[in-house]
């Protein structure tokens, strides 16, 4: 653990601990991810730190769309554009919102 960055190097270490222990594959993990940011009303950061993961795994913008809409019911409205406006700001997209 750096004595520089000891918050990046937690969140970083749990992350890593989340994965390992995971039974899920990669695309089936980061999906699970993107719906619990969405559902915390995670900020742009916290989708920056897991969009890189979520792009390595295969995942597309299209994907992170379905999970928003898969979502969207439980979470509500509100909570929903908010995390399409985190996504688009954390990766520079633009969403479709329709």
């Amino acid at each position: 653990m750096s004595e520089d960055r000891p918050l990046l190097d937690t969140v970083m270490e749990m992350t890593a601990a989340s994965m390992i222990n995971s039974k899920l594959g990669a695309r089936d993990l980061m999906l699970a991810r993107l719906a619990a940011l969405a559902a915390v009303d995670a900020p742009p950061a916290s989708y920056l730190l897991n969009l890189a993961a979520a792009v390595d795994a295969g995942l597309t913008l299209e994907d992170a769309q379905g999970v928003l809409i898969t979502v969207a019911p439980i979470i509500g409205t509100p909570r929903t554009v908010a995390a399409a406006g985190a996504i688009a700001k954390a990766l520079g997209f633009a969403l479709d919102v329709e």
